[in-house]
């Protein structure tokens, strides 16, 4: 069984880093508009939270939007710009979609349930399409690695 990686394509990765570079001008927008109309002396407190939120959420993002799992036949290899991590799939109890409702729309992704241990967000998964047919294709790739792996 040959290895197969699960992460977003050149199309979608584009996309992201867009969204992201927006939302961090709009930040940085934000910072900057609170430093020069807030004369109060406690206004540093205020430009340093929105700067601290900005780099959070900036770094978040870019470790999803880097972010791949190669699937093996021992188990899966998380591979994010912050860490690596492996699931072996004797650990693997299922693997889920998950769906978050906002105010931009409905948002997927997949995630591993493991037996023991919290449940890990698979990077490189999430969209906003409804029935996507690349996550579904990912979900089927990892569903048939993971029976294989462990001979069901």
């Amino acid at each position: 069984m040959p290895e197969a990686w699960i992460g977003f394509n050149s199309r979608d990765r584009q996309r992201y880093w867009w969204r992201t570079g927006i939302l961090t001008l709009a930040l940085v927008g934000v910072m900057v508009a609170l430093s020069l109309t807030t004369h109060e002396p406690g206004k540093w407190w205020w430009v340093g939270g929105v700067g601290a939120f900005s780099v959070v959420v900036l770094l978040s993002t870019i470790n999803s939007i880097c972010g791949q799992v190669l699937l093996t036949t021992t188990g899966l290899e998380f591979r994010t710009f912050a860490s690596r991590r492996v699931v072996p799939w004797s650990e693997v109890a299922r693997i889920e979609e998950r769906h978050r409702v906002s105010r931009s729309g409905t948002w997927s992704d997949l995630r591993v349930i493991r037996a023991h241990g919290r449940s890990l967000t698979i990077p490189g998964t999430l969209t906003n399409r409804v029935m996507d047919a690349e996550l579904e294709r990912k979900q089927a790739v990892i569903q048939e690695r993971w029976s294989l792996a462990i001979g069901g």
